[in-house]
């Protein structure tokens, strides 16, 4: 049985959508319900992680400037959580740089992709890193 949209399968994948941008954030959690997946969201940093820590998904998509914590530094602490540091973070931003995108790397990222950007492709890189969490 195929899952509908709106109800993923009970063991469907979790990915975890941080951004505070109301609208964008709405976009990218119908987009990945539409995949199957089982989608939390947070607006800010701090929510970020706690719903990280409470949920574990497989993937986080993080918005990297944000109030109350930036996305470096939600990725900086879930990458030193032994509890949270296999989870699979793709970076989402504005901010597109060399330098930028260097930076997010070396801070741990899985993956980076910068708005504005196709909801389609966010999908797949989002598929692409569930794959990489189960291998």
């Amino acid at each position: 049985m195929v899952a509908a949209p709106d109800s993923p399968a009970a063991d469907a994948p979790v990915v975890l959508v941080v951004d505070d941008d109301d609208d964008l954030r709405a976009i990218v959690e119908f987009r990945l319900r539409r995949e199957g997946l089982t989608v939390h969201s947070a607006s800010d940093g701090d929510q970020a992680l706690a719903v990280a820590r409470d949920v574990m998904p497989q993937v986080c998509v993080l918005d990297v400037m944000m109030p109350k914590r930036s996305g470096h530094e939600v990725l900086r602490e879930l990458r030193a959580d032994p509890a949270t540091r296999g989870i699979r973070v793709i970076l989402l931003t504005a901010r597109a740089q060399e330098r930028d995108v260097n930076d997010g790397f070396e801070l741990g990222a899985d993956d980076y992709l910068t708005k504005p950007f196709s909801p389609g492709e966010l999908a797949t890189r989002v598929r692409a890193q569930l794959a990489r969490a189960r291998a």
